[in-house]
């Protein structure tokens, strides 16, 4: 490729179609000495600055991954919940595996993904995973048998849901009974493993569908805005109209307005 020959439209265009900048692509930008090729030099540059970035991020975050696919294991789920601190809806937990090959660089904590990207990476997710699978446990439950009881059930239910006997259970921060397989819980695994942060992505993009079906449903409420957690506005409008169906009965915030 001779980029003297080319216009820097020519180049940018190029630039557009390149799924990555490889280096030497940017080594030939910053040889050439116009001034709207240094310009894209400099973006090029910054690109390849978050590649690298996000490409070291997805091996910091394939450790767990890599070291149970050297011991031969093959199905490696991660698991993870959203929706245990809210005063209304239900918790959901996600089971995920993923393949060995499988690469989504910017996958993390769903917490950290805008919105826009997580509606993306689920549908991806979803698509290209050996096995997924949503457990569901709604408030009513919840009051019966308390959050992490709940939780725990919810984890259960979306393995069972899954289709696929794991291997091994990567879980952020939780210890499952009556498992017939290795279990590895790690604190804040969402931003740990790949597997965990899928599992977290599905879960918290399901739920948030659900609760703005809720706000359609009650609409007085904002489940929409605030998915059932404790804002002032939620905690106004419980004490205005008393609580809903799904609201949890137990919990501060909801139990002195049952």
């Amino acid at each position: 490729m001779n980029l003297a020959d080319m216009s820097i439209k020519e180049i940018r265009v190029t630039m557009e179609k390149l799924d990555e900048v490889p280096k030497d692509f940017l080594q030939w930008l910053k040889e050439d000495k116009r001034a709207g090729v240094q310009a894209l030099a400099k973006q090029a540059e910054a690109a390849l600055a978050r590649q690298e970035k996000l490409a070291q991020m997805w091996a910091d975050m394939t450790v767990y991954e890599k070291a149970m696919f050297d011991k031969g294991h093959q199905y490696i789920f991660g698991v993870d919940e959203v929706g245990r601190g809210p005063l209304a809806g239900p918790v959901v937990a996600c089971a995920v595996c993923l393949p060995k090959d499988f690469y989504l660089p910017g996958l993390n904590d769903s917490k950290k993904i805008p919105v826009s990207t997580r509606e993306a990476f689920c549908e991806i997710i979803q698509r290209d995973a050996l096995a997924v699978g949503i457990g569901i446990v709604d408030a009513a439950r919840i009051d019966t048998i308390n959050i992490l009881a709940a939780t725990k059930e919810a984890m259960k239910l979306a393995i069972q849901q899954a289709g696929s006997a794991p291997d091994v259970l990567l879980i952020d921060a939780v210890q499952l009974t009556g498992m017939d397989c290795e279990q590895v819980p790690i604190i804040g695994g969402d931003a740990k493993s790949v597997s965990i942060a899928a599992a977290s992505i599905v879960a918290k993009v399901t739920r948030d569908r659900l609760m703005a079906q809720y706000a359609e449903q009650y609409p007085a409420y904002g489940f929409d805005k605030h998915a059932g957690y404790g804002t002032p506005e939620h905690l106004a409008a419980i004490a205005r109209f008393g609580p809903t169906p799904i609201h949890r009965k137990t919990f501060t915030g909801v139990k002195e307005h049952a």
